[in-house]
């Protein structure tokens, strides 16, 4: 069967439908940084956060989504693409199903995050980076990362002998650094309350 062959099919609920019943908008909150800088950590919590207020939400974690949906990919520039590419259309769909998306990946190439917005309606994609010094990551190194890659047993580690190049404009930058994983969570909070895609705390 060749793509001509295949068609989208409509649901009769539709996006609209589901933002009324869920009384929130579904934004797809894309977090990159470093390894190491928190992405996670926070992602987690807010997940959490947003669970209490009765906001319905799905994180998707680097590491979770290597374990299935995208086991058969490696690290090379072409394999982060592609897990990228793939993210992007899972996100798509859980914005559509009405969820807000909190995704936490390094995603290094400032290409592939902008591919992801660019398949989402306006102002949906927010870019959240997570900032943290290469030396502040490399003194946490969760997962002792750093030092395998600073030993040669991991090629291509982002940080250190490949690139992670910066975002330019984000939406928000939240400094770990300087930041609690309190305060990194509440600044998140009211932003989406102050764009609208949440309702403030009554």
């Amino acid at each position: 069967m060749t793509t001509n062959n295949i068609v989208w099919h409509d649901s009769v609920v539709t996006k609209q439908d589901r933002k009324e019943q869920n009384n929130h908008h579904s934004p797809v909150l894309w977090f990159t940084g470093l390894s190491g800088s928190g992405k996670s950590t926070i992602t987690v919590a807010l997940e959490k956060a947003l669970f209490d207020r009765g906001i319905r939400s799905y994180r998707l974690d680097g590491d979770n989504i290597r374990h299935g949906l995208n086991n058969n990919l490696g690290f090379s520039p072409e394999d982060r693409k592609e897990n990228i590419r793939r993210i992007g259309e899972v996100s798509k769909l859980l914005n559509d199903a009405g969820l807000i998306t909190l995704t936490a990946f390094i995603s290094p190439y400032k290409e592939d995050r902008d591919n992801v917005r660019q398949i989402l309606n306006d102002g949906e994609f927010i870019e959240i980076y997570v900032k943290c010094s290469l030396d502040g990551c490399e003194a946490r190194d969760p997962k002792g990362l750093y030092q395998k890659a600073r030993a040669g047993e991991i090629k291509g580690f982002t940080g250190v002998d490949a690139p992670y190049e910066e975002p330019e404009t984000p939406e928000l930058v939240i400094d770990t650094e300087q930041q609690s994983l309190e305060e990194s969570v509440q600044t998140i909070l009211n932003y989406l309350e102050s764009k609208q895609f949440i309702s403030p705390v009554k």
